[in-house]
């Protein structure tokens, strides 16, 4: 390396180009008031931001991005802005998930074919932030990672209430005639009161405290409010921060190793994360190379309790788990109790150890300490196997009814989220409180995109009865806002020859969550006529994205990542073809 290693950088490849090549990329660059002094070799930072108005939870990452510009001018780097898709789960039809991987091959592909360093990934809502991270990974150029921070609390007739979770407990309110249309209409504006993504623990702040907690976001920048000032303090801290990362050659291979994602896993445990954060991680994981199975999610987590007392297994939001001191006091309350690693280096280029020495608990009633957690080891997420999901299903423990952890009941199959709700209101609908509803046709390939389906209402006739939870079996997933006793994510799913796609009314389904198993009580000889007879549903997707998607997509346990996707392809700088 030579001039401080300015003229090996990857950016020099273009700006630092002599003759034609090096006139047409610095000239158009120049188009914008940018001096010729900026093509000098200081590190070029792109600023990847999934801003959008059609992703509510994003809307305002324009702003967060000039905190970042800032941060880069500051260090002595050129930042350069560039828009990604967003995908946000609040108008996506059939579902965000369905294009997670799409903006992940955006992302990379954009990082990849620029004059780029370095780049900071500006992400909300749920499915950007690891869509961003599986991108950057997949480059693994050094990259660190903002997300734009959850809403304010909302604020109903005197209440905290939170996105997502009360958006069920209102509707059930307005089925049992406990609420009013006009009280309901007014509630919606009391949710979401800010700029920000949910402010309960759903899969949007869940997936900012994993990369926090993988070590690809600064210490504490995962819970401070979307429109708190800090939010921008840290965004331009982040600008400063990818510059010196450049320098360092710090890269996301280097922070995202195993003992990084095996805290991550423990971590979600302590939160109460949502389960959705299982597939993501996986799929994360598969970039970097990183074996993490679906066992993983269950047997690192035994021993770790619920420390964080927030919606939709507590009673907080996420503008009070910031105050009581964020990521940082959950993380060193862990370290106390020997529970993650130490060592694994983050953005910082400290250890995690190093960033949480100082960390704080401020309110011990939305962190609890190891002594007197929120709820005891062995009540985070559990992965259940058995014959009705051989390779996999996942429950959320803190979210569900005890008395239903251990249950068996007749099954009441519906071949559709769709299905079921055109008679779910039915006053003669054949369902009782033991009944177990099994939704399928809703994984990965099925619907497609593994829609967050699974936590359907209970029936109208049974809320009117007073029942207040169910157990639901469905091969898709459920919004980390949700609660219930649903059993996710079964793999295989029923799409592709998965037993669920077997199971007929009045089926025994038996849930045994402490032994974490998930079977369907008929003979192995029934099911396999059953198996003979069944066939295939039809192809619904011709051509385009949504065809490349079920031809390609694995399934949840593997992370429903594309197959050809997995692994890093590096950042070597494509031919010029000028």
């Amino acid at each position: 390396m030579t001039d401080g290693g300015k003229t090996s950088r990857r950016s020099q490849a273009w700006f630092g180009a002599q003759g034609r090549s090096g006139m047409v990329y610095r000239s158009w660059m120049r188009n914008q008031g940018l001096g010729h002094e900026v093509f000098d070799g200081r590190p070029v930072i792109g600023i990847a931001t999934s801003a959008s108005e059609l992703a509510p939870c994003n809307a305002h990452l324009t702003r967060v991005a000039e905190a970042v510009r800032r941060g880069v001018w500051q260090a002595g780097g050129l930042p350069l802005q560039f828009p990604t898709m967003a995908t946000g789960e609040t108008l996506m039809r059939p579902t965000a998930m369905l294009y997670r991987n799409l903006m992940a091959m955006e992302v990379e592909e954009l990082i990849r074919a620029n004059p780029l360093d370095g780049v900071v990934l500006l992400s909300g809502c749920d499915k950007t932030t690891p869509a961003m991270l599986m991108g950057a990974a997949s480059v693994d150029l050094p990259a660190v990672m903002v997300t734009g921070g959850p809403m304010l609390n909302g604020k109903y007739r005197g209440q905290d209430v939170g996105s997502g979770t009360h958006v069920w407990k209102f509707e059930e309110d307005l089925k049992t005639g406990r609420m009013t249309e006009e009280e309901c209409f007014f509630a919606e504006g009391c949710m979401a009161r800010s700029n920000g993504h949910c402010m309960t623990m759903g899969t949007a702040s869940t997936m900012a405290c994993m990369a926090e907690a993988l070590g690809m976001q600064l210490p504490g920048s995962a819970a401070w409010p979307a429109v708190d000032s800090r939010r921008m303090e840290t965004a331009q801290a982040a600008g400063q921060r990818i510059v010196a990362m450049v320098e360092e050659e710090l890269r996301p291979s280097q922070i995202m190793t195993r003992r990084a994602f095996e805290n991550a896993v423990r971590v979600n445990a302590a939160i109460g994360g949502s389960t959705n954060a299982i597939i993501h991680l996986t799929a994360i994981a598969g970039r970097v190379g990183v074996d993490l199975g679906l066992a993983d999610f269950d047997d690192l987590v035994r021993a770790v309790p619920t420390l964080v007392n927030l919606m939709p297994s507590g009673t907080y939001l996420m503008e009070d788990f910031c105050y009581a001191g964020g990521l940082p006091a959950v993380m060193a309350e862990l370290l106390r109790g020997k529970l993650l690693h130490g060592d694994p280096v983050t953005v910082t280029g400290r250890t995690v150890a190093e960033n949480t020495e100082d960390a704080e608990c401020f309110d011990s009633d939305v962190i609890t300490g190891l002594d007197d957690p929120f709820q005891p080891a062995g009540t985070g997420t559990a992965v259940l196997r058995g014959n009705l999901c051989p390779d996999g299903a996942v429950i959320k423990q803190s979210a569900a009814s005890p008395h239903l952890l251990t249950h068996r009941g007749p099954a009441r199959v519906f071949d559709s989220p769709e299905a079921y709700h055109e008679v779910a209101d039915d006053p003669d609908l054949d369902i009782d409180e033991n009944t177990v509803i099994v939704i399928r046709n809703a994984g990965p390939k099925g619907y497609p995109g593994m829609p967050e389906v699974s936590n359907v209402p209970l029936p109208a006739k049974l809320l009117k009865a007073g029942v207040k939870d169910m157990v639901r079996v469905c091969d898709g997933r459920m919004s980390g806002t949700g609660y219930g006793t649903v059993v996710l994510h079964v793999a295989p799913e029923a799409a592709v020859g998965g037993p669920l796609a077997l199971v007929r009314d009045g089926d025994p389904v038996v849930l045994d969550v402490p032994n974490r198993t998930l079977r369907l009580d008929v003979d192995d000889a029934e099911l396999t006529r059953r198996r003979e007879a069944w066939r295939p549903p039809a192809e619904r997707h011709a051509g385009g994205y949504a065809w490349l998607y079920t031809q390609n997509v694995e399934q949840a346990d593997q992370g429903a990542d594309f197959g050809f996707l997995r692994g890093s392809r590096g950042h070597e700088v494509p031919r010029d073809s000028h």
